[in-house]
């Protein structure tokens, strides 16, 4: 389908680092699908939002909850909805909805949902309204085993209604990574490229407060460029030189990240850390 685009994943919970108390949740959430859950009497999971800065593990964990649980991830592409002619919009919407149930179970991937719906619904005659207004009340109604994933990378342009309790089951605020986290990412990223390595990490961690999950990845990128172009293995020494060419998001957009984390800390969402 056009509006859906089928994405295969090889990602599970374990390429992701950090993020202990969402993955908790979410082996929690997968429990729930059983026809046991459903002789307890637990309903059908509906979906998560992840609300985080560019390159904190929204889109993987999207990947990972889809590869982990054996279910298809269908990616929707929230503009492709928004149809030149009137009506078509709501149209488009029900057979995306139409389309996904019949694959069911599987994941809907919802990706930047602030874009989709983070406008001045005026501005198109109340179309973005309605088809938000298609998607909550399906969501609230459905009895087909379709978890959504929705991903924001901030909650300022969101409408109220996607917010308020009980539309997803929860909200997490994918934060930028602790210490203990960037040293776990840094492993990661490195045992990927060099399974056996024993690169000390003390100083990187150090070094790399306010990074993103996908500054660590650059920063571990980088590294490997300084080595290999004078022909000899990387190490400690070119992780901090990449490092310290890295201007990280934190930096750039540190008034965004502050009021998403002010937002969050208000009871809005939870930490996807254990904090």
């Amino acid at each position: 389908s056009e509006l859906l685009e089928y994405c295969p994943s090889e990602a599970s919970p374990a390429d992701i680092g950090g993020h202990e108390a969402l993955k908790h949740w979410l082996e929690q959430r997968h429990m729930a699908f059983s026809e046991e859950a459903m002789r307890y009497g637990l309903p059908l999971p509906r979906g998560v939002l992840l609300v985080g800065p560019q390159g904190t593990g929204k889109s993987l964990t999207a990947k990972a909850i889809a590869h982990s649980w054996s279910m298809p991830l269908l990616r929707l592409d929230v503009g492709r909805l928004f149809a030149g002619l009137v009506g078509a919009s709501e149209a488009r919407t029900r057979d995306m909805i139409q389309r996904a149930e019949a694959m069911a179970p599987c994941v809907l991937w919802i990706d930047e949902i602030d874009k989709g719906f983070g406008g001045d619904s005026r501005s198109d005659g109340g179309t973005s309204q309605r088809v938000l207004g298609t998607v909550l009340t399906w969501m609230a109604e459905k009895t087909s085993a379709v978890f959504v994933v929705a991903t924001a990378n901030g909650v300022d342009k969101l409408p109220g209604e996607l917010l308020r309790k009980g539309r997803f089951d929860e909200i997490f605020l994918l934060d930028l990574p602790s210490a203990d986290e960037r040293h776990s990412i840094l492993d990661l990223q490195l045992r990927r490229r060099r399974p056996k390595h024993s690169i000390t990490l003390e100083v990187l961690v150090d070094r790399t407060a306010g990074f993103s999950g996908a500054e660590l990845e650059q920063t571990v990128i980088e590294a490997m460029h300084l080595a290999f172009a004078e022909q000899r293995e990387f190490g400690e020494a070119d992780l901090i030189a990449a490092a310290s060419q890295v201007v990280p998001l934190s930096r750039t957009a540190r008034e965004q990240l502050e009021a998403l984390q002010a937002w969050a800390s208000g009871g809005r969402a939870r930490p996807a850390s254990r904090g």
